[in-house]
């Protein structure tokens, strides 16, 4: 299957992102190399945070959170989800599925060989996330999740159904408009920009055109029951667990309710709703990543 590089020239621009990029081999077949791109600042540190982007986002939504963590002493990880960001890239749409991003942001992870984590994850950064956690708790301190969370193929929110038709049946798939249109403030051009800049033609959108459908919100879905196998362990999970919801996100609107209740770590947290839209991190950096120093 054919592979592209997103050329390093379309984030010259970027005056907000100056960190230092990283590459792992996260190949699933040894005829092939799969490099995803990710950010590890101040990477001496002992104490590690983990930033999980969704879709379409990359890691360029952490802007705002890595200097203050970094100052506080934390070292910073924020990979780019195969297909987004500085990631390869497949052409092919058949390259994804739910299994095979699980593998790949696995494969990151082993390789670090991180302990002791705070996880922050937001959309498909929880539904990946989450299945981490549940794999390899150990690894875990607690975790922060916003605008996320783990489905078992009990149906949709209102929200979340007009998303996949729109993700489906748009013919311009523009991500620096869809990102703009899901947080509370309006971007900047710049800003908007910057979430363009991955996917110079609609060749490099097939991750963001394939994610929506790969949410196992039917019973037919794929990784409905790895997903519910994942839930019996995450109810044993009793490390720190705080939500932080955006209070305007129309896609997982009551969600944090089900997280809340199942995970033990949740119990007596200062769980928020906050002033915010699905991208959270453009709304309300300094609240989350207070929330995150406070794990």
């Amino acid at each position: 299957m054919k592979i592209l590089k997103t050329p390093e020239n379309n984030f010259d621009f970027l005056k907000d992102y100056d960190f230092l990029p990283n590459y792992q081999n996260v190949s699933l077949d040894s005829s092939y190399e799969l490099q995803m791109h990710y950010l590890d600042e101040n990477s001496s540190s002992d104490h590690a945070i983990l930033l999980l982007h969704g879709e379409p986002t990359w890691s360029y939504l952490y802007r705002k959170f890595i200097p203050p963590l970094v100052e506080r002493g934390k070292r910073v990880i924020a990979p780019d989800l195969i297909g987004f960001g500085k990631s390869d890239k497949f052409q092919d749409q058949s390259a994804y599925s739910y299994a095979n991003h699980l593998e790949w942001l696995r494969s990151l992870v082993n390789a670090l060989n991180l302990k002791d984590v705070v996880m922050f994850a937001q959309d498909w950064g929880g539904l990946l996330g989450l299945r981490l956690v549940a794999e390899n708790p150990s690894i875990f301190k607690g975790m922060v999740l916003s605008n996320t969370g783990l489905p078992t193929g009990k149906g949709m929110t209102d929200g979340f159904k007009q998303w996949l038709d729109y993700s489906q049946n748009v013919e311009d798939f523009d991500a620096g408009k869809i990102v703009n249109q899901g947080s509370m403030q309006a971007l900047s051009n710049h800003e908007i920009a910057a979430y363009n800049a991955p996917f110079p033609s609609d060749e490099y959108k097939a991750a963001a055109r394939a994610f929506p459908r790969f949410v196992p919100v039917t019973e037919e879905h794929a990784q409905v029951s790895e997903n519910i196998d994942a839930w019996h362990q995450l109810k044993k999970f009793t490390k720190p667990t705080l939500t932080m919801f955006g209070k305007n996100d129309p896609v997982f609107i009551g969600t944090e309710s089900a997280l809340i209740k199942k995970i033990p770590g949740a119990d007596g947290m200062p769980h928020q709703i906050i002033d915010a839209g699905h991208f959270s991190q453009e709304n309300q950096a300094e609240i989350l990543v207070n929330g995150i120093l406070s794990i």
